[in-house]
């Protein structure tokens, strides 16, 4: 029986660390829509709302919150009557369009490979997976 590899185990380590990092940032189900309607420009609250069809105020709240805190979002609070709130991507947030664009790009194959062609741009049944 052979021992196993000291190096292939650290390396293994070495890309499971900043992946699941990388996950813990975008974890959840909000997250990632939020960050597409951003990366589209400034956006104020209720517009994000509706472009995340779903979300409730109160769980966007938090989500703009938690990606505000990661460095992701920037809130820019205008002294206006009533006050208007804007958010769009940072710098450091706008590096994650290769990333959307990448997983974009995978669940259109995957939709394809699994639903076949005539599915690709429809909607999923989620209820129907199992």
């Amino acid at each position: 029986m052979e021992k196993p590899d000291k190096s292939n185990h650290s390396q293994c380590t070495g890309i499971i660390r900043p992946v699941q990092d990388a996950l813990d940032v975008l974890n959840g189900k909000w997250k990632l829509p939020i960050i597409v309607a951003l990366l589209h420009g400034y956006k104020r609250f209720s517009e994000i709302s509706r472009q995340v069809p779903g979300i409730t105020d109160r769980m966007l709240s938090k989500e703009l919150r938690d990606l505000e805190l990661n460095q992701l979002v920037k809130r820019k609070v205008y002294d206006t009557f009533p006050v208007t709130v804007e958010y769009t991507m940072t710098p450091y947030g706008e590096t994650l369009k290769d990333v959307i664009s990448a997983l974009h790009i995978w669940g259109e194959k995957h939709r394809q490979k699994i639903f076949g062609a005539d599915l690709v741009n429809e909607p999923v049944d989620k209820s129907n997976l199992g």
